[in-house]
C-alpha cells in the first residue's frame, strides 16, 4: 500500500470518527428529558398491577382516594386531598393511555395545583413491571414530556422528589402494610380550618 493510499484511508477515518462524535453529541444534546426511577418490591408482578390499578390498591401505597378503572381511557384520577373542590384534589382528570397486564402500564399526568400554568398542560408516565424472582418485582417509572424554563422546571423538580416517595411508598406498603392516612388527612383539615379563620 503507497504511503497516499494509507493517508488518504485514514483521513477518511478520522472524518467518519468526528462525523460519529458529532452524530453522539447531537443525540446527547437532543435527548428528552426524563424523570427514571427503579424499585425491587416484595410482591409479585401481579400483585404490584393490583397496587397500580385498583382503588385500594392506590390507597394502600399512592393517595388516600382514587377513581381508577384500569382500561385505556378510563380515570387514573388519584386524589391526594379528597376534600378538596373538584380540578384540585391532586391527578382529577388523568387517564390511562396503555395497559398491558401485568407488565407495563402509562397515563397522563398533570403539575400541582400550586403550578397552575403548568398545570393545564400533560406529561407522560410509564410503569414498568419485571419479575426478579417468584417474590419480587422490580419496578420501573420513567415520566417524560417536560417543558422548559418556569414552571417547567419547578414541576420536573417536584416530581423527581415525588416519584421517589410514591416508590418508597409502595416498597413500604408490601413489607409493612398499607399507609394509614388519617394523619395526612388530619393535617390537610387543619390547614383548611387555619385558612378559613379570618
Amino acid at each position: 500500500m503507497t504511503h497516499a493510499l494509507l493517508a488518504r484511508r485514514l483521513i477518511l477515518a478520522q472524518i467518519g470518527l468526528v462525523s460519529l462524535l458529532g452524530l453522539a453529541a447531537t443525540a446527547a444534546t437532543g435527548a428528552e428529558r426524563a424523570i427514571d426511577k427503579e424499585v425491587v418490591v416484595e410482591a409479585t408482578p401481579d400483585q404490584v398491577w393490583a397496587a397500580w390499578t385498583t382503588r385500594e390498591g392506590i390507597v394502600g401505597f399512592f393517595a388516600p382516594d382514587a377513581r381508577v378503572e384500569a382500561r385505556v381511557g378510563g380515570p387514573f384520577q388519584i386524589h391526594f386531598d379528597p376534600q378538596a373542590e373538584p380540578g384540585l384534589k391532586g391527578a382529577d382528570d388523568a387517564r390511562f393511555l396503555a395497559l398491558q397486564p401485568p407488565r407495563m402500564l402509562s397515563f397522563d399526568w398533570n403539575a400541582p395545583p400550586s403550578l397552575p400554568q403548568a398545570r393545564q398542560q400533560r406529561t407522560l408516565v410509564v410503569v414498568r413491571l419485571a419479575p426478579v424472582d417468584e417474590r419480587r418485582t422490580r419496578v420501573t417509572l420513567h415520566h417524560v414530556g417536560w417543558g422548559d424554563g418556569g414552571e417547567w422546571d419547578r414541576a420536573y423538580t417536584y416530581f423527581d422528589t415525588a416519584w421517589g416517595r410514591v416508590l418508597a411508598n409502595l416498597q413500604r406498603r408490601f413489607e409493612q402494610g398499607p399507609i394509614d392516612w388519617r394523619p395526612w388527612l388530619e393535617q390537610l383539615a387543619a390547614q383548611r380550618q387555619r385558612a378559613a379563620k379570618p
